[in-house]
């Protein structure tokens, strides 16, 4: 399996978190993607993510997104688990499968991903669509809909995490890409799988806080690293 973070997505141009635009109308990230924020103000975290939107879809799958897709295609078994809500990975697996089916590199997204919505009442998923005058909502329950990630303040998807700890539970090995490994519970995942009999490759451009547990280290950006490890 592979568990990735933001530092994959970075090689594609995409900002990390903490670095995504600086100052948005004078309003820090940790302010506007919070549950909170969103009863309070959803037009102004609505703008925000529209904002986000459009920076991701210009971006592109890299090198490393589509070794791995390509690599779990030929395994025809979905091992992939990231952080990342840019849906990069599925672009990739869409493109790699050509006009075969795509499920075996389709991550379990467990922060969401940004291209979709989802009502606030009831959780209907749907695709976006742009952000008009007046705030979307849901087509089933008229609830007012919102960008299906998970905000502070909110638990992640159960039944998410169960799929990807069964998956670290179950690899031999278990690839960790670009990620700090400090966010909590998917800093776990890995962990399980050492605590399975199984081994941890590290991929980053600096040591993390899974550094010393992991089996191998390798140091590199994962656009350059994945292609040569995975063939």
């Amino acid at each position: 399996m592979a568990l990735t973070g933001a530092g994959i997505s970075a090689e594609s141009g995409v900002p990390t978190f903490r670095d995504a635009g600086g100052l948005w109308r004078s309003y820090r990230p940790e302010e506007l993607a919070t549950i909170g924020a969103f009863e309070r103000d959803p037009r102004t975290v609505w703008e925000w993510y529209a904002w986000r939107r459009g920076f991701v879809a210009e971006c592109q799958p890299n090198d490393g997104h589509r070794a791995l897709a390509r690599f779990f295609l030929a395994r025809g078994t979905a091992g992939i688990v990231t952080q990342n809500v840019d849906g990069l990975h599925t672009r990739a697996a869409l493109k790699e499968a050509g006009d075969g089916p795509p499920d075996a590199a389709l991550p379990i997204e467990i922060h969401g991903a940004i291209a979709r919505d989802r009502c606030n009442r009831c959780g209907l998923r749907a695709d976006a669509e742009p952000l008009g005058d007046s705030l979307p909502r849901c087509a089933a329950c008229g609830g007012m809909r919102r960008p299906d990630v998970v905000l502070f303040g909110e638990m992640l998807d159960s039944e998410l995490l169960a799929r990807a700890h069964r998956l670290a539970e179950r690899a031999d090995l278990c690839l960790v890409i670009g990620t700090s490994a400090v966010v909590q519970p998917a800093a776990g995942i890995p962990l399980a799988t050492l605590h399975g009999g199984g081994s941890v490759i590290e991929v980053n451009t600096e040591a993390t806080e899974l550094t010393g547990a992991a089996t191998v280290e390798v140091r590199g950006a994962a656009g350059v690293v994945l292609p040569a490890l995975l063939g």
